[in-house]
Formats: structure tokens, C-alpha cells, sequence
């Protein structure tokens, strides 16, 4: 990592769990009524608005706040993480299907991480078991199935296309445990299609690149798989992190229903994410010194980006395609690859299991092509 990725580091936190990411006018609409008579038009809007105005404004907008959290607020559920018979943490989940005595509620996978059991608590208090039929923890996800029985109400998922940036956005959840179950903050969308890299096994390198929506609602640690809702009572997006500064507020961020709604379906169907698998380990080529790529690996000197094989699994798609430890990848498809994450992203985004890529490989400082048929993972 160079001085200026060092300066731009920023440290987020899960709002359940502490983890460690790389990386780092609210629009108002005036509508204007004219009335016809006798041929004339008056426009109502031509003065400036009353005090009497704005208050009836007001209290308008409290109404439909309100209205939004009475809507969805009994959807929304504790979620107990319980290790050894112990409660290892607390977070929040959103109560989204009910089929026959069946629940289904969405929560964030570091929310249940390490559980050895998994407990739901509803809005009225009552507690049950939760089964975890899969989690993923690249779009940080989990889908737990419970009993319906006390299910007051199953919350409706908003369609990812109306949201937009200026809009209302309420966050509810259970901040700090389930002593204050049920808390709403309000605030805005903030941002919209925002990526935050992700570290996901601890090694200070980016795994993983989050498609978030970005709110200035509070989201406090416990409010992690809680919902993001608009004035409709809807869920826009299912609360999952926020940036831990001292220097910073009111930047927390939530996973975007049109990122969420197809691997919730794949969890819950099929309990896994299914994703393309090559069957290799690799490694950025920036982070290796330029000597050591020259000398060891006789690259060129004008390679400076790609990942290295450091092995291959036996019976692998990358195998079959005839990869070898201390390869470098720096194309698929034509694409450059530029990092791990990158190669990821094009393969997790643009393929699926079963079909076949082109690789550019440097082996031994020569080019070559060679073409990997991708298994599924």
C-alpha cells in the first residue's frame, strides 16, 4: 500500500460488529395549482407561504413519517446471535415473506456469524427460534426462517428504480440491544449507488467492493440488518454499516433493494449464493516489490497490475485450463484486471458458472491466452 492509499484509509464499522473496509441539497418540489375562471388563471403560489402554511406543512410531513414507522415497525425484529448457550450480540432483521406457518426474515451475515443458535424477538416482545437457511457475507446477508405464528406483519420491498437521492429515509431497528427495540431516525438519502471495498478475512486488502445507498439517518450499533423505509412504509434498503470517525457523522449506509432481492432469494431457495469458481489463490501483483516481480517472475516492466496464481487447486477449472503457480492474470475477456477485486467483480457481475473465459496470462515474462470454462462455487 502506497503513502496516499495510507492517507486515504478509512476505518468503518458494521453497525452490529467492528470491521475494517479500505477505501476512505435536499431537492425541494413546489407544486404550483392554478385555477380557470371567467378565462383568468391565479396562480395560489404567487405569495410567499404563512406561518399557518408551514405549520399545516409540517405537520403533514410528521404524519407521514409516523404513518411510514406505524406501516413497517412490526416487521422489524431483534435478532440474538447465541454462542454456547451465551448471547454473543444483538442485532436487527426485517420480517419480508409468510408462507403458511412459515416466516422468513432478512438480517445482515455479520449479525449471525458464529452462531451456534439464533433467536428472533418480535415487536410484541415474544421470542423464537430462528433457523438460518444461508448467509453471504460479500453483500453482508442472511436470510433466518421462524415460525409464523405471532407474525403481525410482513413488510413490501420497494422497488429500487424510485429511489432517489433527497428523499426521506427512515432507518428502524434496535439500537444498542433491544432496550430501545423498535428505535426510528430520520434523515435523507444522502447518495445512491456509493461502492465501499470491503476487508472480509482481516488482511488489510479489499475482498470485496458493496454496492450501498448512503443516508444521513443514524445507525447505531444493533441497528445492523434493520430497515431503511421510505415515507411509504417500504424498505429501501437493509441497514449494514456506517464510517466510524470521530470527525464524521451522519454517514451510515444500507444494502439497496436491487442488490438484496436476488440473493435473498438465493438464500432462502437454495441457502448459498451460487458464484463463479476458478479454483485458484491469488494475489494483487501491487502489492509484490517491482524487483521481486521482475526477478522472480520475469515480468515486464510495464506490467504493473494484474494477480498473480499463487496455486491451483487440483481438478479445477483453472487446472483443466492448464494455470500454473506464479502465473499472472492481467486480462478476462479483454478486460484489464487490475486487482483480486476487480477479477471478482467482473466474474461474480458478468458471467455465471459454465461458461467459458479468455485469460491473458504472463508466464515465465511471455503472454499467452488461455480459456477457462468457470465452475460454480
Amino acid at each position: 500500500m502506497n503513502n496516499e492509499e495510507k492517507k486515504n484509509q478509512r476505518n468503518y464499522k458494521r453497525s452490529g460488529l467492528a470491521f475494517s473496509v479500505l477505501g476512505a441539497i435536499v431537492a425541494v418540489f413546489t407544486v404550483t395549482t392554478v385555477f380557470q375562471w371567467q378565462g383568468i388563471s391565479v396562480d395560489i403560489n404567487t405569495s410567499p407561504p404563512t406561518a399557518q402554511a408551514n405549520e399545516l406543512d409540517l405537520g403533514q410531513s410528521q404524519n407521514a413519517v409516523s404513518q411510514a414507522i406505524d406501516e413497517t415497525s412490526k416487521a422489524v425484529v431483534g435478532v440474538s446471535n447465541i454462542k454456547n448457550s451465551q448471547k454473543a450480540g444483538t442485532g436487527s432483521g426485517v420480517i419480508y415473506k409468510e408462507d403458511g406457518d412459515q416466516a422468513f426474515v432478512v438480517t445482515n451475515h455479520h449479525v449471525v456469524e458464529g452462531a451456534s443458535s439464533l433467536e428472533v424477538i418480535l415487536s410484541d416482545g415474544a421470542k423464537v427460534d430462528a433457523e438460518l437457511m444461508g448467509s453471504d457475507p460479500l453483500t453482508d446477508l442472511a436470510v433466518l426462517q421462524i415460525d409464523s405464528e405471532h407474525v403481525e406483519k410482513v413488510a413490501e420491498f420497494a422497488n429500487a428504480d424510485d429511489v432517489a437521492v433527497g428523499q426521506t429515509a427512515i432507518a428502524i431497528g434496535n439500537p444498542l440491544g433491544m432496550e430501545f427495540a423498535g428505535s426510528a431516525t430520520k434523515g435523507i438519502v444522502s447518495g445512491l449507488n456509493r461502492n465501499i471495498p470491503v476487508d472480509i478475512n482481516g488482511d488489510r486488502q479489499p475482498d470485496w467492493q458493496t454496492e450501498v445507498i448512503q443516508t444521513d439517518a443514524a445507525i447505531n450499533p444493533g441497528n445492523s440488518g434493520g430497515a431503511l423505509i421510505n415515507l411509504q412504509g417500504e424498505v429501501i434498503g437493509v441497514n449494514s454499516m456506517k464510517i466510524a470517525k470521530e470527525e464524521v457523522e451522519g454517514i451510515g449506509f444500507s444494502i439497496p433493494m436491487n442488490v438484496a432481492k436476488p440473493v435473498i432469494e438465493d438464500l432462502e431457495t437454495n441457502g448459498e449464493v451460487e458464484r463463479p469458481y476458478m479454483g485458484v489463490s491469488l494475489q494483487d501483483v501491487a502489492q509484490v516489490p517491482q524487483a521481486a516481480l521482475q526477478q522472480q517472475l520475469n515480468l515486464p516492466a510495464d506490467v504493473t497490475q494484474g494477480v498473480i496464481v499463487r496455486g491451483v487447486e487440483q481438478g479445477s477449472a483453472a487446472a483443466d485450463a492448464g494455470l500454473k503457480q506464479f502465473d499472472v492474470i492481467t486480462e478476462v475477456n479483454g478486460e484489464q484486471v487490475e486487482s483480486l477485486m476487480d477479477l471478482r467483480q467482473f466474474l461474480y457481475n458478468e458471467t455465471e458458472g459454465g461458461e467459458t473465459v479468455e485469460l491473458t496470462v504472463y508466464r515465465d515474462g511471455q503472454p499467452s491466452t488461455a480459456e477457462l470454462t468457470l465452475s460454480s462455487q
